[in-house]
């Protein structure tokens, strides 16, 4: 088949027709914004100048975005940057350029990692949001939602070992206990148990964008991660939270804090709710809700798959990047709207 000069650019331009988004992605980011964070990854000293340059930081920042949005594996997003013109579009990559393979790509999320720069990578993304006109406005909503990853079939005895915190047992192999997630737990929420770790988060009820955010084990109770993740910045103190947030002791913390609560109200079987309560419920779940849009955006967009990591810094890293991934392509739909 004879390919015409301009084939490439015609058939972009037919994506960018049919709605390819991530053409408003890559234009309402300021990803050149992350590089004065990102450069961190490379302080380690080399211990050689041979070899080839590393990929370009805010490139393999994009990456991580994309395969945080299409939840795709590190060899599959391999595969979808050559395969794909509109990733390539979106990274700026042509096609006699190098494409970073799949250990690329999981080394420098480890180096995100080990320098533990996810939450100054959220910080420069919030700083954006504010300039943007996005700034966290008429309260917040905190919530949690539970992320698995592979079930562990250990012995019992190295389950227990594991639950006392002594960590990886002695008979492991240095590369099985590499295997193991140790620092996963359990929980049965619904009837169901579910195994792995919890994202806590925190939204503005005007954007519904993810200001704060905290990773803990499945086993941590919604409750203990609550008072850390309210928003100082928020031009509203009201907040909304699930019943699982109810106790009288938080209640009067948060009016010593000049907080206004709206937590939902649980009765229990001395006690049912009266119908005020029942009313003052379905009030407050009308603003509550939006941050289960939020958790909904995040699993019809992002699939319900397990994540597959070992250790909870880890997982931290690759929820960290889902959030902010969901963040940003919730700001390519708010610029939308206001356009």
């Amino acid at each position: 088949m004879i390919t015409g000069l301009f084939d490439k650019e015609e058939r972009l331009e037919e994506l960018r027709e049919s709605g390819d988004h991530l053409v408003k992605l890559a234009e309402v980011v300021d990803w050149e914004g992350f590089r004065a964070v990102l450069v961190k990854v490379h302080e380690k000293e080399r211990k050689a100048n041979s070899g080839r340059k590393p990929h370009d930081v805010v490139l393999m920042f994009r990456i991580e975005v994309l395969r945080s949005l299409y939840n795709l594996s590190d060899e599959a997003m391999e595969y979808q940057i050559k395969d794909r013109l509109s990733f390539m579009r979106f990274l700026g990559l042509g096609f006699g350029e190098r494409v970073p393979d799949a250990k690329s790509i999981w080394l420098f999320r480890e180096r995100l990692r080990e320098a533990g720069l996810i939450g100054e990578v959220f910080v420069e993304f919030e700083r954006q949001l504010v300039e943007s006109g996005f700034a966290a406005r008429k309260g917040q909503i905190v919530d949690a939602a539970i992320v698995e990853v592979p079930v562990q079939r250990n012995r019992r005895e190295v389950n227990e070992a594991i639950k006392e915190g002594r960590g990886n047992p002695e008979s492991w192999e240095e590369a099985k206990a590499r295997q193991k997630d140790v620092e996963a737990r359990w929980m049965r929420k619904d009837g169901r148990n579910y195994f792995g770790y919890k994202n806590h988060v925190e939204v503005d009820a005007k954007h519904k964008l993810i200001r704060r955010w905290e990773v803990t084990s499945a086993r941590v109770h919604d409750g203990q991660v609550f008072e850390e993740l309210l928003d100082e910045g928020n031009t509203s103190r009201e907040v909304w939270a699930d019943a699982a947030y109810a106790s009288k002791e938080r209640e009067e913390r948060m009016k010593e804090g000049k907080w206004r609560t709206h937590i939902q109200r649980k009765g229990n079987r001395h006690r049912a709710l009266s119908e005020r309560e029942k009313r003052g419920n379905k009030t407050r779940a009308r603003v509550r809700a939006r941050i289960e849009h939020v958790f909904g955006a995040m699993r019809k967009r992002m699939g319900q798959t397990l994540l597959r990591c070992v250790g909870q810094a880890r997982a931290r890293v690759k929820i960290g990047l889902r959030n902010l991934a969901y963040n940003m392509d919730r700001l390519r739909t708010l610029t939308l709207q206001a356009a």
